[in-house]
């Protein structure tokens, strides 16, 4: 019996998959299937679910363009309105009746005979498609430190994108590991309920304050009724994220008024001058990801709070003890150590044109073409992929020329009556050779910093090197000298079963 089959296979339903589905059902294409592993729409705003989460993106920024939402409730949104905006979206463009939930992707197969892809699902029957778009995000994996002893705890542990709501945190002793872009939203509410909370950290990062306000009814209304004026208003958000993007990559200069809003952040805050010289990064700002909070430093100044900057020697079964010996008492650990982003196709098993496995292709560190595509594997569109990221600006926008760039791939396979379209090996070559030139003008490696941007040789393979202009010119061109295309072969096929039909 013949595989399901469809014309094109999305994975994964967040920003990337939603907005690709959207937009292939925009252009005038049906036959597509999105394969989501939660029971949700969502993605990373479905997975995170902890106290405190929020976007540290104005969030008319951070929404799709072709979708504005005149109802927030703030400038910077809780997650809970970031998720109702997705699944606003897929119902509001019909999207909900192509998903396949609990469809949990485990490997992908290039039959070069039939030049389609093979998609093996974690106890459900295979399917098969033409072209896949990955779209399970750089940020959907959550990394977990090696510590010695940890599984002889006697208490609960869990990581701050697997948040357990069962585990009452209501005078309990807290230990959170990490000081990154969750941990500084989760603490203070943990702090709140919590007898003892001791934060581990590694690195301090650099914290601005973050312009948040309520939007209140009448400005809502007057976005609904004049939407320019939000336009106007993402325009304005898009201008003052660029400018720090010139700072990252080209003129360092330009950030340093950032670093010295930081710094009176920090001293206005903190009381302690030992405490304050142990928050203040030694690294140039920009090199990680610049943080934006009102409560961090003030949460740290609270009785019950204690910052720990010696390392983790081990775990024991009640608590943690440091490197020089002390051991303090948790009941509780709570981990707010980030991400794989270094390896966008996770535990996803990739293997292309003559058995090319992705993931060993990848040993030195992730490359594609223009972001997106791979040299060996055709009609596999990656989003976000490698250097796609950004330290600066809107993912979200970066996500959407992406999106163009699939959508324009596709048009041009028809015009070329085309079964394949894959970059060529020299073309890929010459990108990345320009990707990493640049690269190393930017502060994220002339910085002083390691960072979870730079892979295991440390090289930054997941942010981009400049403007989102920059970004969204580089990924306007699909031509016959960047692009082999291939014609649909004459071979026996099997009557496909098509999933979509009549959808």
């Amino acid at each position: 019996m013949p595989l399901p089959h469809h014309d094109i296979a999305i994975i994964g339903s967040g920003f990337g998959g939603l907005g690709t589905a959207i937009e292939l059902k925009r252009s005038g294409r049906h036959d597509f299937v999105v394969l989501e592993q939660a029971a949700g729409i969502g993605g990373t705003w479905r997975a995170n679910h902890y106290p405190g989460c929020a976007c540290d993106v104005p969030t008319p920024y951070y929404s799709f363009s072709f979708a504005p939402e005149p109802g927030w409730s703030r400038l910077f949104a809780p997650h809970t309105e970031i998720l109702r905006y997705l699944e606003g979206c897929a119902d509001r463009f019909g999207v909900n009746r192509h998903v396949r939930f609990d469809a949990s992707v485990t490997a992908l197969t290039w039959d070069d005979v039939e030049q389609r892809w093979t998609i093996s699902l974690r106890g459900t029957p295979a399917c098969t498609a033409r072209v896949v778009v990955q779209a399970t995000g750089g940020l959907s994996r959550p990394a977990y430190p090696d510590l010695p002893g940890l599984q002889t705890f006697g208490g609960s542990t869990f990581h701050s994108a697997d948040w357990d709501h069962s585990v009452d945190l209501r005078g309990a002793a807290v230990a959170v590991v990490g000081t990154g872009a969750s941990a500084i939203q989760f603490v203070p509410r943990v702090a709140d309920v919590a007898a003892q909370v001791d934060v581990y950290q590694r690195t301090p990062p650099w914290v601005i304050p973050k312009p948040d306000r309520e939007i209140g009814h009448r400005e809502r209304d007057l976005y609904r009724r004049l939407p320019v004026l939000q336009r106007a208003q993402r325009g304005a958000i898009w201008a003052a994220e660029e400018y720090m993007g010139l700072g990252n990559t080209r003129w360092h200069a330009l950030i340093r008024p950032l670093e010295r809003l930081a710094r009176a952040h920090v001293r206005r805050a903190i009381s302690d001058p030992a405490v304050r010289a142990q928050l203040v990064p030694s690294y140039r700002i920009g090199c990680k990801r610049v943080l934006l909070s009102n409560e961090w430093y003030p949460t740290l100044e609270r009785e019950h709070v204690g910052l720990v900057t010696d390392g983790i020697g081990r775990v024991t079964s009640r608590g943690i003890e440091t490197t020089t010996g002390v051991t303090r008492p948790a009941d509780v650990i709570i981990f707010g150590t980030g991400f794989h982003a270094t390896q966008s196709i996770g535990d996803l098993a990739v293997e292309g044109r003559d058995g090319m496995d992705l993931r060993a292709s990848w040993a030195e560190g992730m490359e594609a073409h223009r972001g997106t595509t791979v040299a060996g594997f055709p009609n596999l569109f990656l989003m976000p992929g490698p250097n796609t990221g950004t330290g600066h600006t809107s993912q979200v926008f970066m996500i959407e020329q992406q999106i163009r760039h699939v959508i324009g791939a596709l048009d041009q396979m028809d015009a070329h009556a085309a079964q394949t379209i894959e970059p060529r090996p020299e073309a890929q070559a010459a990108f990345n050779k320009r990707i990493a030139r640049k690269m190393e003008q930017t502060v994220w490696l002339r910085g002083g910093c390691t960072s979870w941007y730079l892979d295991g040789q440390g090289r930054n393979t997941t942010l981009w090197p400049g403007s989102s202009l920059g970004f969204r010119k580089a990924l306007v061109t699909i031509d016959d000298t960047e692009f082999h295309f291939e014609p649909r072969r004459q071979v026996a096929r099997a009557t496909e079963v098509n999933l979509a039909a009549g959808v």
